[in-house]
């Protein structure tokens, strides 16, 4: 199995990065612009991702960002409200957008000869939103009734904001993307035409188009609509507050009577993808999925899981596409009759032991070749490498620093695996949580 391995590994490694042919250039206006050009399907993504999540938002606006994703969708002085999404899905189309702590994006993805009618659309509400009270009264009530479903009912959500902000002691990712409901109650029109007029703009803007496209075509059609538009004078770069030296771990007992299953996390701080410095993050990428990759395989889950049998699942992740720091996570949900306190000893047992042995050659040969594999499969979506693309730039990475990450990657050796956990592996830059049911008096007392 390890030579038949290492063959389609060899395979894999001599295929190009990515099957789109890229080109990029530059509006007069500082407008990026990103061609993925893939003739396999007639069909074509526009994305526009700006610069701009909830990790920028003004202290005390908590969510406004996240606000204005919704409100982008209401009327601009040429649309009615609604006129966009509708007018996309009666072309056969889809649309939608989404905010994190360090972008905010806005796509559709249509038949390849309706590419010029979005972007036309895309292009007006760039700049020339019309907002109204009425609005905000409507749409602030509907990201509070998302709270009240994805977060307020559910405790894993309401804990995951708690270490958030645990970690993050200084640096706003501590504030969660869709606000702090106090906040969310106060933001008005103020707020969000301040936000809008600051940021929505060209110089703050990338435009990925994936897909049957022409890259000539395709500068033609940015610099005929996104062309004219206004940038932000003195945008600069993003200043945000950082992390001060962390000294100390914390820890987090999170009771909650909805709990269902007791579990533990432990989260730390880890370093992300950097431009022209991304080897760190791909040694700590591969520990992610040594630890926590596979049900049946994986360090954790082999060695909590079936060889001690104290837990029911583990798990380890790591997200490397960030602007600033970024975390890196592992947990375990024991088996009835395994105390909290037993479950996270067993878990630093665990490490204790993955540090000691080293990886197993095997699997970590294995974990290479699935993570090449998950990345050629990727390219039969222009929307997911138009994401891939987005996410990256927009997170203050390069299309080169794109195009060099899966080699980066089969680079790594067992020893910069074993260095990268060392270096995350510190308490001091961790919160070590526990989630349970309110205990009982005689719980307590025991």
């Amino acid at each position: 199995m390890r030579r038949f391995l290492s063959l389609i590994l060899v395979c894999f490694v001599g295929m190009p990065a990515s099957a789109a042919e890229v080109t990029t250039y530059t509006l007069d206006n500082g407008m990026d612009v990103v061609v993925l050009e893939d003739h396999r399907a007639p069909v074509a993504v526009q994305m526009v991702w700006y610069r701009a999540g909830a990790a920028d938002e003004p202290p005390g606006v908590s969510g406004i960002a996240h606000f204005l994703e919704h409100l982008m969708f209401k009327a601009t002085d040429d649309l009615a409200s609604g006129e966009l999404s509708n007018t996309v899905a009666r072309i056969g189309g889809s649309d939608n957008a989404f905010t994190s702590w360090d972008h905010t994006a806005y796509f559709q993805r249509v038949a390849a000869d309706r590419l010029e009618l979005v972007m036309k659309m895309e292009a007006d509400r760039m700049r020339d939103l019309q907002l109204t009270e009425d609005d905000i009264t409507t749409e602030r009530q509907v990201i509070l009734e998302e709270r009240n479903q994805r977060t307020d009912s559910d405790p894993n959500s309401l804990y995951g904001e708690q270490w958030m902000s645990a970690l993050y002691m200084n640096h706003p990712y501590g504030i969660p993307i869709i606000g702090w409901r106090q906040e969310m109650e106060e933001l008005g029109l103020d707020d969000a035409e301040a936000f809008y007029k600051k940021y929505y703009a060209p110089n703050n803007a990338i435009l990925i188009v994936a897909g049957d496209v022409d890259p000539q075509e395709v500068k033609a059609l940015a610099d005929t609509y996104y062309g004219p538009l206004e940038p932000t004078p003195g945008l600069g770069e993003r200043m945000r507050p950082q992390e001060p030296p962390q000294l100390a771990e914390r820890r987090l007992i999170f009771e909650d009577p909805r709990v269902s299953d007791a579990y533990v996390t432990r989260n730390y701080l880890a370093p992300e993808r950097d431009p022209g410095a991304q080897e760190e993050a791909a040694a700590l990428e591969i520990l992610s999925s040594l630890l926590g990759g596979n049900s049946f395989t994986s360090v954790l889950q082999r060695k909590l899981v079936f060889e001690d049998q104290k837990a029911l699942y583990t798990w380890a992740y790591y997200s490397g596409v960030n602007y600033d720091d970024t975390t890196f996570g592992i947990g375990i949900l024991p088996v009835p009759g395994v105390s909290l306190e037993d479950a996270e000893a067993a878990l630093d047992k665990a490490l204790a032991e993955f540090l000691e042995e080293g990886v197993d050659a095997e699997q970590f040969e294995r974990v290479k070749f699935q993570l090449r594999a998950s990345q050629i499969y990727a390219e039969d979506s222009v929307q997911s490498l138009a994401r891939r693309y987005g996410g990256a730039l927009s997170s203050g990475l390069t299309v080169e620093d794109v195009e060099a990450w899966p080699d980066i990657l089969q680079a790594v050796t067992e020893e910069d695996v074993l260095d990268a956990a060392r270096n995350v592996f510190d308490k001091r830059h961790a919160v070590t949580g526990w989630v349970r049911q309110p205990q009982t008096e005689e719980e307590v007392i025991q």
